[in-house]
Parts: C-alpha cells; structure tokens; sequence
C-alpha cells in the first residue's frame, strides 16, 4: 500500500479512537467545560473523517488506491 493510502487510513483510526473517546468522555463528564471539550472532539473526528472519505474518493477515481 502506498504511503499516502496508509496515513489516510492511519486517521481513520485516530477518528474513530477520537468519537470513541468523546462518548466516553461526555458520559463521565462532571461539568459543562468538559461538555464543551468532547463536543469539539466529536465534531472535529466527524470533519476529518468527511475529509479523508473525499480524499480516498479521489485517489480511487485516480487509481490510487488499491
């Protein structure tokens, strides 16, 4: 697999470790600043997980990816 292909999978990962961890982190939170903080995260992992699915989008329709 090519380089790229791999980091762009590789942030899927941490995208998915991140949603993980904004749910757990909103269920124990004790306050709103903690609210605020695992709220970010969630929309942030939900932004980078639509740029990556662009990203791989368009190295399948180059023949970049496998």
């Amino acid at each position: 697999m090519r380089p790229c292909n791999r980091h762009l999978q590789d942030t899927l990962r941490l995208v998915d470790e991140m949603l993980d961890l904004a749910d757990r982190g909103d269920s124990d939170r004790e306050d709103v600043g903690c609210g605020i903080l695992f709220g970010t995260m969630r929309d942030t992992a939900y932004k980078l997980k639509q740029l990556v699915e662009k990203e791989r989008s368009a190295h399948e329709h180059s023949g970049r990816w496998p």
